[in-house]
């Protein structure tokens, strides 16, 4: 009875619940990358009198989820009681207890370390390769060198030998919040090293692996964008769906908002804690911070032009090395692209059908957090194939992800239609028997 009553006076939280019931990104496979993963490799590279010294590497093997500012965070337990008595080109956040050590004094002695990158600018003596980039690890498409991430760690009292030392266990990578989990560390073939002058190769003592996985449900259970769509041919602005982030006041997982016309809006921005990454978004219908606008603008006789624009509405962040994966069947023909870089994702094989964009360097590749300049659009030229049409919605994307999440689409029998169909255009079932259990329970409870 109560919730009924909830939803007389929110009939919105009604398309939310539905969205909920249908929404299926809660699996860590990514059908447009089903083998993208974070690999961590951990190499020990000589003894020491009572432990190794390793070195430690993550590979982003995700073709475009990337790690962005404030970077990742890795953590693990010790199987026995080892320490950590020094680290290069990392650090672990707490020390712990080392009250039991005389003279020399361990980097860490916690059972459960978390370990952080170090930041640009460190010194020399303190660096090892692909280190110091404030945890921040670009995609594997968009950025392969900057993809990679090194650290070096001499662990004590850890045993000397490959029977002695015991692999760590449950391991855990933030990124920097939650949505990555972790599978068990598992011995496998020792890693080769080819010295500089490519005439020696060399092998570590030992090897083992960990391979993390994301999902964007156990990262945030509500999406964190949605999109809209319009075109040349149709005076419709087809807008995200309402609620398509959460709802105004009504959902603990929305967060706050605050209204752009507020009077003193930067005062209000800048009361809210800085660490929190959580979204402080603008007040608007759908409550997503990121919004996906897929303009068609023109027709030619062989080609169609389309414009996209990427508004933040997130007040908490700029978004660095953004990106798009838009996919959609015309991309095989995609001609020239006029302020995004773009690359083909083909993840079932030769069928190219998918795209990743994202900004030029130096030019559009950080999307400024909301407000007048918090926006980057492009357009996209198109050479027409033999089953293009307007009809039906086909010039529209199939799916779009901002920096690796799946983004809300209004449902199809939203889109906007050619004129001479808009006689024609017919409700879908599933929309008929919504609207008739929101009519029902309006007027059973008025």
């Amino acid at each position: 009875m109560m919730f009924f009553h909830f939803l007389k006076h929110c009939p919105c939280m009604f398309t939310f619940l539905i969205f909920t019931l249908f929404y299926t990104s809660t699996e860590a496979y990514d059908p447009l990358d089903p083998n993208g993963n974070i690999t961590i490799k951990w190499d020990i590279i000589s003894w020491t009198a009572d432990g190794y010294v390793a070195t430690v590497t993550m590979n982003n093997f995700q073709q475009y989820r990337h790690i962005s500012s404030p970077g990742w965070s890795l953590g693990w337990t010790w199987a026995k009681k080892e320490v950590i008595w020094n680290m290069v080109g990392s650090q672990t956040t707490e020390q712990g207890d080392c009250s039991k050590f005389k003279g020399n004094i361990p980097h860490c002695c916690k059972k459960d370390p978390t370990v952080v990158d170090l930041l640009p600018g460190t010194p020399y003596n303190q660096q090892t390769a692909n280190c110091c980039k404030g945890g921040v690890l670009s995609s594997w498409a968009q950025d392969p060198t900057n993809a990679v991430a090194s650290f070096q760690v001499i662990v004590g009292r850890a045993g000397t030998t490959n029977k002695t030392v015991k692999l760590p266990q449950n391991f855990t990578l933030k990124a920097p919040g939650p949505g990555y989990t972790c599978g068990r560390a598992k011995t496998g073939t020792p890693t080769k090293f080819t010295t500089p002058d490519k005439r020696r190769v060399t092998q570590a003592l030992m090897t083992w692996n960990v391979t993390c996985t994301y999902s964007q449900f156990l990262a945030q259970q509500t999406p964190t964008c949605c999109v809209a769509l319009s075109s040349f041919y149709n005076d419709t602005i087809v807008p995200c769906p309402t609620c398509s982030c959460g709802c105004q006041g009504n959902s603990p997982q929305s967060g706050s908002c605050i209204d752009p016309s507020a009077s003193h809006l930067a005062s209000v921005v800048n009361g809210f804690p800085k660490n929190s990454i959580t979204p402080l978004v603008q007040c608007t219908s759908h409550m997503c911070p990121i919004r996906v606008h897929w303009h068609i603008k023109l027709n030619y006789k062989e080609y169609w032009r389309v414009k996209v624009t990427v508004t933040n509405f997130n007040y908490r962040m700029n978004y660095s090395d953004w990106n798009l994966v838009v996919q959609h069947p015309n991309f095989d023909n995609l001609t020239q692209l006029f302020s995004f870089n773009s690359k083909p994702i083909t993840p079932y094989g030769s069928i190219n059908d998918t795209a990743m964009l994202w900004g030029v360097k130096f030019y559009n590749d950080l999307l400024m957090q909301a407000g007048p300049i918090g926006n980057v659009q492009s357009e996209l030229l198109f050479r027409k194939d033999s089953n293009f049409n307007f009809d039906k919605g086909w010039a529209f994307p199939r799916r779009i992800y901002f920096n690796g999440d799946n983004c809300v689409m209004p449902p199809p029998d939203a889109y906007p239609w050619l004129p001479n169909a808009g006689s024609k255009q017919k409700v879908s079932f599933l929309a008929l028997v919504m609207a008739s259990l929101v009519a029902l329970v309006l007027h059973a409870y008025s």
